[in-house]
């Protein structure tokens, strides 16, 4: 019963999941212009990813680049940023960079899937 109710509503759990990753890689983006970041530096740089990324993944339009987009910006975060700093992703505060990159993977593999997707 619940394996039916899963693959049943899976398009929409999977909509849910791109929307909501769209939605906070944009913010995450914002947030970096909410202090004087000159646009031309490398967190400008990271911020403006973020935000064009974010809108792809919001309106489904090539979710597939914008994730690999994503990825490798979070790659290149976490290893310049965070892993100096140590391994654990926890105390290095690589975690939010990490779960991002996580979820590209899924988003990569998915792609923009119309809405309802049927099995």
């Amino acid at each position: 019963m619940k394996n039916e109710l899963i693959v049943k509503y899976r398009g929409y759990l999977y909509f849910v999941f791109r929307i909501l990753i769209g939605i906070l890689f944009f913010m995450h983006g914002i947030q970096k212009f909410s202090s004087s970041i000159n646009i031309m530096s490398l967190m400008g740089l990271a911020g403006t990813i973020e935000i064009i990324v974010g809108i792809a993944l919001i309106t489904g339009i090539l979710v597939r680049w914008a994730a690999l987009l994503g990825a490798i910006e979070m790659l290149v975060a976490y290893f310049m940023v965070h892993f100096p700093a140590g391994l654990n992703p926890i105390t290095n505060k690589g975690e939010p960079a990490l779960l991002f990159f996580a979820a590209f993977l899924i988003l990569i593999g998915y792609g923009s899937v119309k809405w309802p997707h049927k099995p």
